[in-house]
């Protein structure tokens, strides 16, 4: 468990923090959800924390943005502190900070990301295998020993309440709070209002599966690679549930190849059916494609919000033409999961997002 969680010393540690922060020292890695801040702890920091001075570590600081994935467990900590027992590779949290407990410190994992090694190219079969490897001990993480999941939450096994919980998140809690802001632009661009609910209706009868623990956010930037070895980091949307969800997000965030992709299922299946968890492979191929469905369905909205505020206060035609291209994107990867009749070319995307743009510059700019 991290060693600070109130009184002098966690408020000591975390002015030293952001002190360090603040005066522009270490290195910064952003994304959609923190911006991480890697730092040196200094001789007075380590005291404070209990660490060797003048090593390396993370800072974690949430950012100010919109809600687009499934965050059952409100302290990341929490699930690290089962995780590292039995993934020894993953970075430990150190220290959970801040008056709201929402910042926090971690050990920081040598290595170099695999967005950085590799942003977008073919996953040797090598680190495939790791892949396979790391999926398998994330489902043997005893069950028992995890924070209990919401009141609401799906029966162990019951995966079609389990995608349904999934989908109506997506429609509760993503799309329609974001409708003020971003449904001109969402109907613009050829979401239907009730891309959800249809695609609830037509997706049942999945196999029953046991529920695991899933990271459900493996993609390359939040794996390390160290001598061949794959340690992933940012546990903070860990879930509970049908581990084909985990091995989904990952073939869709990872950008797979076709090939690519029906070797990784091939290593997954046989990774877990070595291990003695077959029961996990059962439905294996029609389920998968339905989670993979529901990754490509459920992403329009991200993409297209993310991209819409990506735009900077001046932005240019050369901005629009790049945001218009990520939201073809992620439609054309939505247009067989959501049925979709037609979709808007590339140049009314652009002008749907100029127009958009232009009624929320203040927005956009902030």
């Amino acid at each position: 468990m991290p060693p600070l969680q109130h009184g002098a010393r966690s408020s000591l540690a975390h002015r030293l923090l952001e002190s360090r922060r603040l005066r522009g020292r270490g290195e910064v890695l952003k994304g959609h959800h923190n911006t991480n801040y890697v730092l040196r702890v200094g001789l007075l920091l380590a005291l404070v924390i209990g660490v060797v001075p003048y090593t390396r570590f993370k800072y974690r600081v949430p950012l100010n943005t919109v809600e687009v994935v499934p965050r059952i467990w409100p302290r990341e900590a929490d699930v690290l502190e089962v995780v590292c027992r039995y993934l020894r590779e993953v970075p430990r949290c150190l220290a959970v900070l801040g008056e709201l407990g929402d910042r926090s410190l971690h050990r920081y994992r040598r290595g170099k990301a695999l967005s950085e090694r590799n942003p977008d190219g073919v996953i040797d079969e090598k680190l495939m295998r790791e892949f396979a490897a790391f999926f398998v001990r994330t489902a043997q993480v005893p069950v028992k020993e995890l924070p209990p999941p919401p009141e609401d939450w799906p029966d162990d096994g019951d995966s079609d309440r389990f995608l349904h919980w999934l989908v109506d998140f997506t429609e509760q809690r993503v799309h329609q709070p974001n409708r003020e802001r971003f449904g001109d632009l969402f109907d613009a661009v050829g979401i239907p209002q009730d891309a959800m609910t249809t695609f609830k209706e037509n997706h049942h009868g999945l196999t029953s599966r046991p529920f695991k623990l899933l990271h459900t956010d493996v993609h390359r930037a939040n794996v390390v690679v160290r001598r061949g070895r794959i340690a992933v980091i940012d546990w903070e949307l860990a879930i509970y549930g049908d581990p084909l969800h985990d091995l989904a997000t990952h073939i869709v965030r990872t950008g797979y190849g076709k090939e690519e992709q029906e070797r990784m299922v091939e290593l997954w299946a046989r990774a877990m059916e070595a291990a003695g968890c077959a029961e996990l492979t059962a439905g294996l191929h029609k389920d998968l494609d339905t989670y993979l469905a529901f990754e490509y369905a459920q992403s329009v909205f991200p993409d297209v919000m993310r991209a819409a505020l990506d735009l900077p206060g001046d932005a240019e035609e050369r901005h629009f033409q790049a945001a218009a291209e990520r939201v073809s994107r992620a439609m054309g990867r939505a247009r067989e999961p959501l049925r979709l009749v037609a979709v808007p070319d590339l140049e009314q995307m652009v002008e749907a997002l100029r127009k958009w743009h232009s009624l929320s510059v203040p927005t956009a700019a902030s």
